[in-house]
């Protein structure tokens, strides 16, 4: 059913009156589940992981103003850092003039590897495992008869040869699966285990390591934004200036190491919230992101940022997003369920692109801040909130002390305890 992401005064409503809102807006009357403590039963949690003692709650929120391939969406982001949630709804709002953002993505392509050693003859080993190569990929297909029936399964080998590491020779095969829905580790992973003894035969040498690579870097999404100059302009500075400090600061990130880290994590402070939010593998895809940066040899920026014939700026990116609406947490956990129902996603591909989409409005919440009155004003601005809830604010101490700090331009958390008691009498 369509809806409108844009939800107008949303962030002047309690947070009640929001579950309310949502709730009626989406026809999700789960949402509700959001508003009771341990949403997440212990032992839910028990089965997950080892040694539980119980359950850490972070933030879950809504990024508003989303259109993805025309398509709105309201984006469920689980996050502790101050004026993330803001900014890309904000992106998001500026991008819809534009059209919003538009997105494409690979097939879900991931890589098993299997470790070969041992070998007196690497180059002729190598062609000898391609040579049976529809016979390694018969045996890993016969794992998982139900991602064969779903269109999945092994797809092709490939086979790398390393004459001269510090080891002696060594060979690297490669299975490539289509996961389909899935993240795909366990199913890769098990298939890797099983055609490890086919390969040690045909090979002479031993098998060791049988494992996925988080470098999915046939597993691409990729979103693309458009944005006039009108869109971009300030009290301050004209939309054609800030574009200009926006082309200035991502060239920095192109060039430099330094600043193309700090550039990246903006970039993930978007994509990562999203990705906890639906249960999937935030560490895998930051370490197949920071994997991508560099696979030139240099680490460089995750996005890209021009001005077109007709001064728009104009965004994009392109990067692995090994996600999943299947296995794992993203069945486990019921508001990873909830998140995917409200995004209401019927691909990982999808889920993938929207991911990028998010990943790409917050990196331009954070350039169009360089490039105007810096990072720290907006960010300093929210921040206060955190300060104000530190030195012991509640209700509406809150946003009282929150005004005070920011209308003195002193967020400091000292001078907060000294507000709060002038106030209290104290």
């Amino acid at each position: 059913m369509p809806i409108d992401s844009r939800l107008p005064e949303f962030r002047n409503l309690s947070p009640r009156q929001r579950l309310d809102q949502l709730a009626a807006l989406l026809q999700l009357p789960e949402l509700q589940h959001l508003a009771e403590p341990g949403a997440l039963p212990l032992e839910v949690a028990n089965g997950m992981i080892e040694n539980v003692l119980g359950t850490f709650e972070l933030p879950y929120a809504l990024a508003s103003n989303f259109v993805v391939n025309g398509r709105e969406l309201l984006v469920p982001m689980v996050v502790e850092e101050p004026s993330i949630v803001a900014a890309a709804s904000y992106m998001a709002k500026l991008a819809r003039a534009g059209g919003g953002f538009r997105t494409s993505s690979s097939a879900p392509l991931m890589r098993a590897q299997v470790q070969l050693v041992g070998l007196g003859d690497p180059f002729n080993a190598r062609l000898a495992l391609l040579r049976h190569k529809e016979e390694i990929l018969e045996l890993a297909n016969r794992k998982d008869q139900l991602l064969n029936s779903l269109g999945g399964g092994c797809r092709d080998l490939e086979v790398h040869c390393f004459a001269d590491s510090p080891r002696g020779p060594m060979l690297v095969a490669h299975l490539i699966v289509d996961v389909r829905d899935a993240m795909g580790a366990n199913t890769v992973n098990t298939m890797a285990e099983a055609v490890a003894p086919l390969m040690e035969r045909i090979s002479g040498g031993q098998a060791r390591l049988r494992i996925l690579s988080n470098l999915a870097d046939l597993r691409l999404a990729r979103a693309q934004v458009r944005i006039a100059p009108q869109q971009l302009q300030s009290r301050d500075y004209s939309g054609e200036a800030v574009i200009e400090g926006i082309l200035d600061a991502y060239c920095f990130a192109a060039v430099d190491p330094y600043r193309a880290a700090t550039h990246n994590k903006g970039i993930m402070n978007g994509i990562d919230p999203l990705i906890v939010a639906t249960g999937n593998d935030w560490r895998a895809v930051e370490a197949g992101a920071h994997a991508y940066a560099c696979r030139s040899g240099h680490y460089g920026s995750l996005t890209t940022w021009e001005k077109d014939a007709e001064g728009h700026l104009v965004g994009s990116i392109e990067m692995p997003m090994p996600v999943g609406l299947v296995g794992g947490a993203t069945r486990t956990h019921p508001l990873a369920q909830l998140s995917l129902r409200i995004l209401a996603v019927q691909s990982a591909q999808e889920l993938a692109e929207i991911a990028v989409a998010v990943g790409l409005a917050q990196n331009l919440g954070a350039l169009r801040a360089l490039a105007c009155e810096g990072i720290q004003r907006g960010h300093m601005a929210l921040h206060a909130r955190n300060i104000a809830l530190v030195a012991g604010a509640r209700g509406e101490e809150v946003d009282w002390l929150a005004r005070c700090l920011v209308e003195a331009g002193d967020v400091r958390a000292d001078r907060a305890v000294e507000l709060l008691r002038e106030r209290r009498g104290a």
